[in-house]
Order: structure tokens, then sequence, then C-alpha cells
């Protein structure tokens, strides 16, 4: 049944709620830990690599499961490794239940039979859905440059496993129109994908629109079944945009593993992408990466 649109609630500056950044832990305590389960990538821009750094920056322990690791650089993907499924899923046990952590992020998946181990640990572990440890699902399917990272097999295990298991579901454009068909070229279009994602089960959705390049502003709508909020900042002139979304998700579930609410949340990983993109640097001869590395900045 198609559900009546909502109006919009505007955000007011780069994103709704707080914008100031997590606190450090003071030294010697032990920081809230936050899991990414992604893949490598060995020109260290996006993938686990970027999800580190602004885990670390933002003051959380990072854990990490690997799923695999790429033959990469700026220029794109040469080629990928897989981890065995259950390697992977035993990375993610061994974590949580020795040290635990406050929420999980996922990136690059890469296989049917890794989507289908992560499932089966998830609901084990009471990660996503109902359980007390929220997951920010990054669907990845394609890298920035274009290159395939999922297979169309796989993308439909996803959708059906772990789509009705994320508390925060963080496409981009790309990934959008693999997993819904629609083309969005406008607010309004984002919202329609909001509203079909949300359909597929996850808590809320956030459909990134830093993929129309055209426009000045770069606005994200973030929907929870009931209330849209368009979250939106001046968009930076650069092609070094590597790992933006990476950047996105992985504050927002520093945030969620603070225990703070779901909106809260994704207000800061927005303000926090924004700063990242605008402190970008240009390495190698293809896309540069967005650089958390502002906040050292005195």
């Amino acid at each position: 049944m198609r559900v009546p649109p909502t109006p919009p609630v505007p955000a007011s500056g780069p994103a709704p709620g707080p914008t100031d950044l997590l606190p450090l832990p003071d030294p010697g305590a032990t920081p809230v830990r936050v899991l990414t389960v992604a893949g490598s990538d060995s020109g260290g821009g996006a993938g686990m690599q970027a999800d580190l750094r602004t885990i670390a920056l933002l003051g959380a322990h990072g854990c990490a499961a690997v799923t695999a690791v790429t033959v990469q650089n700026t220029r794109g993907v040469q080629a990928v490794h897989e981890v065995p499924a259950e390697l992977v899923a035993a990375q993610v046990r061994a974590v949580v239940s020795d040290i635990g952590v406050g929420a999980v992020k996922t990136g690059m998946l890469a296989s049917t039979a890794i989507i289908t181990a992560l499932a089966e640990v998830f609901a084990e572990l009471g990660i996503g859905a109902d359980g007390p440890v929220p997951l920010v699902l990054d669907p990845v399917a394609a890298s920035v440059g274009g290159d395939p990272l999922l297979s169309g097999t796989a993308q439909h295990t996803m959708r059906a496993l772990l789509f009705p298991r994320a508390t925060l579901l963080t496409p981009n454009l790309d990934e959008v129109r693999l997993f819904t068909g629609i083309d969005v070229v406008d607010d309004a279009g984002a919202r329609e994908a909001a509203r079909v994602l949300h359909g597929m089960g996850p808590r809320w959705v956030l459909v990134k629109g830093g993929h129309r390049r055209a426009d000045a502003v770069s606005t994200d709508v973030l929907y929870d079944g009931v209330t849209f909020t368009e979250l939106s900042a001046p968009r930076t002139p650069t092609t070094d945009d590597h790992g933006a979304g990476d950047c996105l998700g992985a504050a927002a579930a520093c945030a969620l593993a603070h225990g703070w609410s779901v909106l809260d949340a994704v207000g800061l990983g927005k303000h926090w992408a924004t700063r990242c993109v605008a402190s970008a640097y240009p390495l190698g001869g293809g896309h540069g990466p967005v650089s958390p590395l502002w906040r050292l900045q005195p």
C-alpha cells in the first residue's frame, strides 16, 4: 500500500540535533567500542581503513571483521579476495563475546555466503533488529569508480536477510537504483526511494545525496516510516571524495554507541562527513580520500 507523503522537516545548518563532536575518553579509560565489518582498501581511502580512522578520531575503540581483501588504489579496484564466510562470522563472535561493542557498522560484504553467515551471527549476538546493539548497514554494491562489489544474488540476499535487521540503512544513489530501480534526481525522488527502502524492513533509512553532483547543496533524506528529515550542507567542489559514505556511517555508529538517538547520530554523521569532504586531499591519479585528520588541528 502506498504511504501518503509526509512533509519533510528541514534541518537548520549542516545537520539536525547536536553538531558538536563526541567526547574523547580520559587517558586510561576504556572508550566505547564500535565494530566495522568491511573489506580492506589497500589504498587506505575507503572501506575498513576509512571506518577505523573515523572511529579513532571520534574517540572510540575500533574493532574489525575483514570480509575481503581488495587490490585497490585511487584509480579503482583490480581484484577482490573474499575471506571465508565462517571466518568472517568467527571474527564478529570473537570480538563481541570478549570485548563487547556498542554498535556495528557494515561496508563491503562481498558475497551471498558472507551475508548469510552475518545474518546468523548478528541474530545470535543481538545485533540489529530488536537486539541491544544497533546496526548501521551501508549496502555497498559498487565502488566510487563504478566497479561492481556485490552480485545480483548477493544483493537479493542482503535485502532479504540484513535490511530487516538494520537500525539505519545508508545507501548512496547508485545503491538506491540497484535496490529499488528508482533513479533519484531530486528531493522528491529521494523521499520516494526512502519510502520504498523503509518498506524492506530497516528502522531508519538515509538516502544520501552526495552523487547529485550538479547540486550546489548536498541533501540527504532521513526517514523513519513517518517523518522525513532533510539534512543539507554546502557541496565542496572536489573529486577527492573517496570514503565519504564510510565516514558518515562510521560516525553515526560511534554516536549510537554513545547512546544517541538515530536522528542525532545521523546529524553528527552528516556534520562529520561534511567536514571530512572539505578536508579531502589529492592522492595518486584518481579519487583522493576525504580526511578526518581535521580534528587534529588545534
